[in-house]
């Protein structure tokens, strides 16, 4: 369980246009309201469309807003490859939710690189870590309404495992507090959605 006296820490990536920044935001909120102490790291790299995005959330105890190399307690990927970029934050305990869903990152498409196999990386990460939950975010986001919701599946996938520190009441608050009403409904199925598929293929 979360220790209030350590720090539980939280490394958001992807690419611009993923909503990546806004599902920070609405972490950081709940856990704030949620009585933690919170810090977000700077974002890094660009945030337009197709550039590359990362944010670090510590929750609870901490001396930097910047997660130390393999201090990561979950790495959450909204683009495979740039889940896998982030593994430097990983160790054996780190919990792995990503995206399967490749978005090409603009650093890949301009190298005239081939974009590696996605079922080779979710074996490669399973040989490597314990805790790899991959989930088809473009499906379960369509299923909700919107690609749009994207962000609120991977949301939902995070807060499934059973060391997040925060509550799914309280997530939910939070993004009804950020997001437009009228996606309300939408959002919600999509936090559904990401929640109950990593639950289901814990058991």
């Amino acid at each position: 369980m979360f220790n209030e006296k350590e720090s539980y820490n939280i490394y958001v990536c992807g690419v611009g246009g993923q909503g990546i920044i806004k599902t920070s935001v609405i972490i950081g909120e709940a856990a704030m309201n949620e009585g933690y102490e919170v810090v977000q790291s700077e974002i890094h790299g660009m945030s337009q469309r197709g550039g590359v995005v990362s944010t670090e959330l510590k929750i609870g105890d901490y001396k930097s807003s910047i997660i130390e190399e393999s201090k990561s307690d979950i790495i959450l990927g909204f683009e495979p490859i740039e889940a896998v970029r982030g593994l430097n934050k990983a160790n054996e305990n780190t919990k792995i939710v990503f995206n399967t869903h490749p978005i090409i990152p603009s650093t890949l498409s301009q190298s005239n690189q081939n974009y590696p196999d996605i079922s080779r990386i979710i074996a490669i990460l399973r040989n490597n870590y314990k805790h790899v939950f991959p989930v088809d975010g473009e499906k379960l986001a369509k299923d909700a309404g919107s690609l749009l919701s994207l962000n609120m599946v991977l949301l939902g996938s995070a807060i499934a495992n059973d060391t997040f520190p925060i509550s799914k009441k309280a997530i939910i608050n939070a993004m009804k507090n950020n997001l437009n009403a009228r996606f309300h409904d939408m959002n919600l199925k999509a936090i559904e959605n990401g929640y109950e598929a990593v639950k289901n293929n814990s058991k």
